[in-house]
């Protein structure tokens, strides 16, 4: 514990030292930026792969984690855009619009780095096709996990007639859409640190940022949902922009946790010398 405290201190002094409070401001206008493009094409590959897949319910599915004051405009211009658009114009819109998602991974990918205290001299080429892989992966598991938030409740509705409340509590779609919610946010997480760096650190290492970042997202996220329904004033300062203003510092209060997560991976590593790996 001593250990884990002595990090945890460090890594709040090294996050003002390497510039975290810029960065987070990076990784949310360049996340706002990509969610837009990222969703059009997730949803218009998922009309592509299956016809099965309900849309609206896919929508709600990717902004289930976010408080509803910020979620629910979002999800109503994303819905827009899909019901005044044909298939084909949007597939073709999120070909194109892919290489905007990805400056969203590489503002990840660069704060990772200056978190961990590396440097990356892959050249451009490189890591732009890293983060156009990982929009494109990233796409197809959220169309894969949005199937399987659909499949999974009626898979297990015999369990219904039998056990009605373990059902109800278990298997309902709210509790599978969360627990997918949840085990898709920390695959995400735990790629990013795994895999988007040039040092490959290992697991285990990567593992108590992550933990830290999930934990202070739930925190975070039910916060900010409390201050909007009760103190949120952006209607009066930003008017029509409320809603994206109110988004944007919610992102930017999410980079800031993720780059501190990976700040303290990176000082508990240099504490404990766990041994990293280039690619």
């Amino acid at each position: 514990m001593k250990l884990l405290w002595k990090s945890f201190v460090s890594a709040a002094v090294q996050f003002d030292k390497n510039n975290g409070w810029a960065n987070s401001s990076h990784i949310a206008l360049s996340l706002l930026l990509a969610l837009f493009p990222f969703c059009i094409f997730s949803l218009s590959l998922a009309g592509q792969l299956s016809t099965d897949l309900n849309i609206s319910d896919l929508v709600e599915f990717i902004f289930g984690a976010w408080p509803d004051n910020i979620s629910k405009p979002i999800e109503r211009e994303i819905a827009a855009v899909l019901n005044s658009s044909d298939t084909t114009k949007l597939t073709v819109s999120a070909l194109l619009a892919i290489f905007f998602a990805s400056n969203g991974v590489d503002a990840i990918r660069l704060a990772i780095t200056n978190a961990y205290g590396e440097t990356d001299p892959r050249p451009f080429w490189k890591t732009r096709l890293l983060c156009l892989v990982f929009v494109i992966c990233g796409g197809l598991l959220l169309v894969a996990a949005g199937a399987l938030m659909v499949a999974l409740p009626l898979y297990f509705q015999f369990i219904e007639a039998a056990a009605p409340n373990v059902y109800a509590q278990v298997f309902s779609s709210d509790a599978v859409r969360v627990t997918i919610t949840l085990a898709l946010l920390l695959f995400l997480l735990i790629a990013c640190h795994l895999w988007l760096p040039r040092v490959r650190h290992p697991l285990r290492a990567v593992m108590p940022g992550v933990s830290l970042t999930m934990v202070l997202w739930a925190i975070c996220a039910q916060g900010f949902s409390f201050y909007l329904t009760n103190f949120g004033s952006y209607s009066v300062t930003y008017a029509g922009l409320a809603g994206v203003m109110a988004a944007l510092v919610f992102m930017y209060l999410m980079a800031m946790l993720f780059i501190f997560g990976a700040e303290f991976n990176g000082q508990l590593s240099r504490e404990t010398n766990d041994g990293v790996q280039s690619s």
